[in-house]
């Protein structure tokens, strides 16, 4: 088997998102692997930062059918969902879809709605359908959510329960940007304006091909060693209330395919799994004070876990 694979799409698609999310190169390559491993993303930071900039711009570039829905505290399950209204001139109720069957959903400012609205979205991020008034619903393929939200100390914000958490394959945060990026955007205007002239790279069919390609990126047995040994470590790290669980295991494996695949790679290596596991585990682990863990938390468990 070749150790390396010919120029992917996902070159053009990194490089095209760069020009209009400046200065975030590792978050924009998080991002693209988290749908490229069937995942959904939770972008947590401040407003302002770029969050439903890049959400839009993944959109485009991938030729996915897109919606959005601001969510609010006054927001209920139907509004996602879709709710039957009944046609006069059928004599019967006819089911109106809602936003949730789009093969991209962005979940703006999740956290501002209830905890009963955000479970409206449990078993379509699960089991990709939605059961509404004794029916379900199969969505579309693909189907991702990118949900942002801001920082629960915010006014206004409800916090993600443990479950509607892991739903998230990964969790990253966009942060300001350095000197020279702010200084770009300033001198040349926001980046917004210019999503509508952003062309399709791929189209739907075309990026499930490369997830099917992704998911074949080989892991040897001492690599999945390695990923047993990390997540182990996770699960005796005394700073940790609990370790991740086996699904996550998955998703950690599942996301550095995806990793080593964008580098132009046919095979996972360490390395792979020690840049990813930071974004696949800050929202699962929570600390004995109540917050999620960080980059220096998680650092300690790769540091500590040895590779042979």
């Amino acid at each position: 088997m070749p150790s390396h694979i010919a120029p992917s799409p996902i070159t053009g698609i990194l490089a095209a998102a760069n020009v209009i999310v400046l200065g975030k190169s590792r978050q924009i390559r998080l991002a693209v692997c988290c749908l490229l491993a069937r995942g959904h993303l939770l972008i947590e930071d401040l407003p302002g930062v770029g969050k439903t900039t890049l959400a839009h711009t993944l959109a485009r570039l991938l030729g996915l059918q897109f919606s959005r829905v601001q969510f609010t505290s006054d927001m209920l399950p139907a509004d996602i969902l879709g709710v039957s209204i009944f046609d006069r001139t059928q004599e019967s109720f006819r089911f109106r879809p809602g936003p949730v069957f789009s093969q991209l959903l962005l979940a703006d400012e999740i956290n501002r709605a209830t905890p009963k609205t955000q479970s409206a979205l449990l078993e379509a991020m699960e089991e990709g359908q939605v059961t509404t008034e004794g029916e379900t619903r199969p969505l579309p393929e693909p189907f991702f959510v990118i949900a942002t939200q801001n920082p629960s100390h915010q006014i206004g914000t409800f916090p993600l329960p443990e479950s509607q958490l892991d739903r998230f394959l990964l969790r990253i945060e966009l942060g300001y940007p350095d000197h020279e990026a702010e200084r770009l955007l300033l001198e040349s205007g926001g980046r917004r304006d210019r999503l509508p002239a952003l062309s399709p790279l791929l189209c739907a069919d075309d990026f499930v091909a490369l997830q099917k390609e992704v998911s074949e990126v080989y892991a040897s047995p001492a690599l999945i060693d390695y990923l047993q040994l990390l997540v182990e470590a996770t699960r005796r790290e005394t700073r940790f209330v609990h370790g991740l669980s086996p699904r996550a295991a998955l998703s950690l494996l599942a996301v550095a395919r995806a990793w080593a695949f964008t580098d132009g790679r046919r095979m996972v290596l360490p390395e792979d799994v020690q840049a990813v596991l930071p974004a696949v585990g800050r929202h699962r682990l929570r600390l004995a004070n109540g917050n999620h863990a960080g980059e220096e938390d998680i650092g300690a468990v790769i540091r500590a876990t040895p590779l042979d």
